[in-house]
């Protein structure tokens, strides 16, 4: 089968992807960047990529029209706080366009279970694609589901986060909100079990695990996973706004998705059918299944994908290759090098550069800025990384943003998200005669960005200084 699937490397779409190439499929990846499509070669030349984004005017001929299936997983609730309604319907509208002249048959959609009498604003925008979607030259399969959980998800790091964090938490009244959780796998397994079944066709369905939790319930249960305990202190009044900022302050999360996030946790998600999982034979696994599972993969590291690797998570929304060129003119530099005898470990040591492996020097400082740049509404270190020793153009590196990684030149090229009076890049290069080079740039804005690099100039001499020498020791 010929299928087309876009958000491919998106949270769901990176995990699917393998699972359709495996299971014998074409597959055509629509992407809005090839160089940050964080897959190895292996699976790069198992595929067709394409570059479209569904925010823009359709262009004609892009996508095949030989596909037989679609996969909708493109979402926006975490790229605006205000206007992603209309980019989510904009997306479902140029989606049809583009399908306009194919032969597809069916389109599967995952969306989130929704509550007609009471939906928040993410909920009604997706619904509101479905409609759109209904739409379209094609025959529509609905999934509706609850919270995901698994590694990597935003729902089970946000989770994460809070229990092993706060032993005690003062929270807002909706974590008394009812929910009902879903494993990541028992996702893949309905987005799988769907494809070209007639039975599913024109119908939307809710899937979720078998458990029923408040989201207090669902720390609790956490924290008894982990083997350790937790206190919970609801208080009456939180407001919308004050609740934002706690998730944003306590967890990885960015302010923009704590607010819809928080918005949509004041809606119960409750599953009302069972239908599919009986149509597809699928017994869902109970949370603390899905907990368990998350952190085998953890263990193993075995993450496949992380919401924070996503643009939206940081300062970027596209266009990341108008940053891999250097500027050269009106820049501060720091450059530093250092003759290396065993080249093939010292690139390793760079890969592994960041997350929980550190900075290589000074972290508690790394910290520090991290914690000031939280502060200032930046995205602070909880990023950290998705993969202990792979990284990929368009990953998320604590905070900053990964914008080139080749292993063949031998070098890493790192740029900024953090709240700054200007644009710094941190670059990473071993040359032919084995000099290990490590070059921070930035680029001030106005005297404000010059009296900063000036101020930080004493900390550079000692944490670069000693961070190129750490990388070259290992």
């Amino acid at each position: 089968m010929k299928i087309l699937l876009t958000g491919a490397n998106g949270y769901i779409g990176m995990r699917l992807l393998p699972q359709l190439v495996e299971m014998g499929h074409e597959v055509i990846c629509t992407v809005r960047d090839k160089e940050r499509f964080a897959i190895d070669e292996e699976m790069r030349s198992a595929i067709t990529i394409v570059e479209i984004d569904f925010l823009e005017d359709v262009v004609v001929g892009k996508v095949p029209k030989d596909i037989d299936t679609a996969y909708f997983l493109i979402h926006s609730m975490s790229s605006s706080t205000e206007a992603f309604v209309e980019m989510e319907s904009k997306t479902a509208e140029n989606f049809n366009l583009y399908l306009k002249d194919t032969q597809v048959e069916q389109v599967i959609y995952l969306s989130g279970i929704v509550n007609d009498e009471n939906l928040s604003k993410h909920l009604w925008s997706r619904k509101n694609v479905e409609k759109i979607l209904s739409e379209g030259p094609f025959r529509l399969t609905v999934l509706r589901a609850g919270i995901i959980v698994g590694s990597g998800s935003s729902s089970f790091e946000i989770i994460r986060d809070l229990c092993e964090k706060l032993p005690i938490m003062i929270t807002p009244k909706w974590v008394l909100t009812k929910t009902q959780p879903i494993a990541i796998r028992d996702i893949m397994s309905f987005l799988t079990g769907v494809l070209g079944h007639r039975d599913t066709f024109d119908d939307s369905f809710d899937i979720a695990g078998p458990d029923i939790l408040s989201y207090k319930e669902m720390l609790h249960q956490y924290a008894e996973q982990r083997d350790f305990k937790n206190w919970i202190i609801t208080v009456p009044v939180m407001t919308p706004k004050l609740s934002s900022y706690w998730l944003y302050f306590v967890t990885s999360t960015s302010y923009k998705l704590a607010l819809n996030l928080v918005d949509s946790m004041k809606v119960e998600v409750i599953a009302r059918d069972t239908r599919l999982q009986d149509i597809l034979g699928i017994e869902p696994h109970t949370y603390r299944e899905a907990i368990d599972m998350a952190f085998k993969k953890i263990e193993q590291n075995l993450v496949v994908s992380s919401w924070k690797d996503s643009m939206i998570s940081g300062r970027f929304k596209k266009d990341l290759e108008k940053y891999i060129q250097v500027p050269k003119f009106g820049v501060l530099k720091d450059e530093k090098k250092l003759q290396i005898d065993d080249p093939k470990q010292v690139l390793k040591n760079i890969w592994k550069i960041g997350g929980s492996n550190g900075w290589y020097y000074g972290d508690w400082l790394w910290k520090i800025r991290g914690f000031m740049d939280k502060l200032s509404g930046g995205v602070g270190l909880r990023r950290g990384r998705t993969h202990p020793d792979r990284i990929y153009a368009g990953d998320s590196l604590d905070f900053w943003r990964v914008l080139l990684a080749d292993k063949k030149a031998k070098r890493l090229l790192l740029f900024a998200e953090m709240k700054l009076p200007g644009e710094a890049w941190l670059e990473f290069k071993i040359d032919e005669n084995n000099i290990l080079h490590q070059t921070a740039t930035f680029r001030p804005k106005g005297l404000k960005g010059r009296l900063y690099w000036y101020s930080i100039v004493p900390f550079h001499y000692f944490i670069f200084g000693g961070m190129i020498r750490g990388i070259a020791k290992g």
